[in-house]
C-alpha cells in the first residue's frame, strides 16, 4: 500500500492526470485512426463503430461491479488494478491480427477502463472538499486535452507510419508508468466506507435503491445523453473530413492538436469558476454551444480552417461542462455512495456512447454526417434541459467554501 508520507496533493493530481490522458487518449485515438484500422483490417465503414461499442459495453458492465466494491474496499485498490489491467490489454493491442481479436482488446480495455471511470471522480470527491473539486477536476481533466494536443497527434502519425498498432502501444507504455506512480505516492482517503456486507443481492439493491431517487434517475439520464452525442459526433467526423475535404491522417491529427489547446486553456479555468459560480449555469451554456455547432458543421465546414475553429469552439464547450458536472455528481448522494452513484452514472453513459457508435455507423452509410450532426445537436439540448430542470445545485456557500454535505472531508494542504 502506498504509504500517506508520500503522498502531496499535487503528486496525487498528477498521477491522477496521467490516468486521465492515457486511459482518455486511447479512447481517442480510435476516432482519427479509424480508416487506417479499417484498411489493416478490412473492416466495412458500417462495421467500424462496433469497436466503440465494444469498449463502451465492457466498461459499463464493470463500472457497475466496481462502484459498490470501491465504496466498500476503497478507491485506490480499484484505481490501481484499473490501471494495471489497462495497460495489460493496451499492450495485447500490439499482436491482434483480425477484427474479431481487436475486438475482444477493446472490450478487456474497456473492463479496465470501468475499473477507472467512476473511481477516479469519486476519488477527487474523496480526496478534496467540495469547494476545491471544480478545481481539482479542471486540473485532472486536463489531461483529456493534452492528450489530444500531444497524444493524439503522435498516435495517428505513429498509425500512419507504423501500423495502427503502434498508437495503442504508446499509451500502454504510458498507462504502465501511471500504475507505477499509483502505486507509490496514491494514498486511500481517510473516509468513511461502506460498512455493509458485500454480496451481490446488496449490491443490486443498492442500484434498486439509487434508481428509486429521482435526481440520480436525472444524472444517469444526463450522463445517456452527453455521451450519445459524442458517439454520434465525434467518432465519424475524422472519416467524413477525409471523403469531404480529401484530407489525410496528418490534417486529422492537426485537428485534435487544435481541439486540444482550446480545451486545455478552458478546462482548469472552468472547474475554478464553478467552484465560485456554481457548476449548473456553465454546463447548461456548454450543452447548447455544443449543439451550435454540431448543427453548423456540415454547412460551415469547407475547408481545415473552419473545421479547426467548429471543433475548438466544440473542444472549449466539452470543457464547459466536464469538471462542473463531475464535481455536481459528487454532491448528489453521500460519500459511501460516491462510488456505486458514479458507475451508475458512467455505466449508462457509455450505453448511450455505444448505442450512438453503433448508429452513427448505419447513419453516416444510409443517410450522411449531417443525419450524425442533427441527432447529436438533439441529445445534447435534451441534456441541458435536464441539468436546468432536474439537476439541484447543491446549497453551499461559494464564496466561504462552506460545504453542506454531512460527507465532506476536511481539505488536503495545498
Amino acid at each position: 500500500m502506498a504509504r500517506r508520507d508520500n503522498s502531496h496533493p499535487y503528486l496525487v493530481l498528477f498521477a491522477l492526470w496521467l490516468m486521465v490522458f492515457s486511459a482518455s487518449s486511447q479512447v481517442i485515438i480510435v476516432s482519427p485512426i479509424l480508416p487506417r484500422i479499417g484498411e489493416a483490417l478490412n473492416i466495412a465503414e458500417a462495421y467500424q463503430g462496433w469497436l466503440i461499442t465494444s469498449y463502451a459495453v465492457f466498461l459499463s458492465l464493470f463500472a457497475l461491479i466496481i462502484g459498490p466494491i470501491s465504496d466498500k474496499f476503497g478507491r485506490r485498490l480499484v484505481i490501481l488494478l484499473g490501471c494495471g489491467s489497462m495497460a495489460v490489454a493496451l499492450w495485447l493491442h500490439g499482436i491482434v491480427e483480425n477484427f474479431t481479436q481487436l475486438l475482444i482488446m477493446r472490450a478487456a480495455a474497456g473492463a479496465a477502463g470501468g475499473m477507472l471511470s467512476g473511481a477516479a471522480v469519486s476519488y477527487v470527491g474523496d480526496y478534496f472538499p467540495y469547494n476545491k473539486r471544480g478545481w481539482a477536476n479542471g486540473w485532472v481533466m486536463s489531461g483529456i486535452a493534452v492528450g489530444q494536443i500531444i497524444g493524439i497527434p503522435i498516435g495517428t502519425l505513429l498509425a500512419d507510419w507504423f501500423g495502427f498498432r503502434g498508437a495503442f502501444l504508446m499509451f500502454a507504455g504510458t498507462m504502465t508508468l501511471t500504475t507505477v506512480l499509483i502505486w507509490f505516492y496514491v494514498p486511500q482517503p481517510d473516509v468513511a466506507r461502506n460498512q455493509n456486507r458485500l454480496t451481490l443481492s446488496s449490491a443490486i439493491a443498492g442500484y434498486r435503491e439509487l434508481l428509486g431517487r429521482k435526481v440520480v434517475v436525472a444524472a444517469s439520464a444526463t450522463y445517456f445523453l452527453m455521451f450519445f452525442s459524442i458517439g454520434l459526433y465525434v467518432i465519424y467526423l475524422p472519416t467524413w473530413l477525409e471523403q469531404h475535404l480529401g484530407v489525410e491522417g496528418t490534417a486529422i491529427a492537426s485537428l485534435f492538436f487544435v481541439g486540444g489547446i482550446a480545451n486545455v486553456i478552458a478546462g482548469p479555468s472552468a472547474g475554478k469558476l464553478s467552484d465560485r459560480t456554481g457548476r449548473k449555469p456553465l454546463i447548461i451554456v456548454s450543452c447548447l454551444g455544443l449543439a451550435l455547432v454540431m448543427v453548423v458543421t456540415t454547412y460551415l465546414t469547407t475547408s481545415m480552417v473552419m473545421a479547426y475553429i467548429l471543433f475548438g469552439f466544440a473542444m472549449i464547450m466539452f470543457a464547459l461542462r466536464i469538471s462542473p458536472l463531475q464535481s455536481l455528481m459528487t454532491a448528489i448522494v453521500e460519500g459511501q455512495r460516491r462510488g456505486a452513484l458514479l458507475a451508475l452514472a458512467v455505466a449508462i453513459g457509455q450505453v448511450g456512447i455505444g448505442l450512438g457508435g453503433a448508429a452513427a455507423g448505419v447513419a453516416y452509410v444510409k443517410y450522411g454526417y449531417v443525419s450524425n450532426t442533427i441527432t447529436g445537436a438533439v441529445a445534447i439540448v435534451g441534456m441541458a434541459l435536464l441539468v436546468h430542470f432536474s439537476l439541484p445545485e447543491p446549497k453551499e456557500d461559494h464564496q466561504k467554501g462552506k460545504n453542506a454535505e454531512s460527507s465532506v472531508e476536511p481539505a488536503p494542504e495545498m
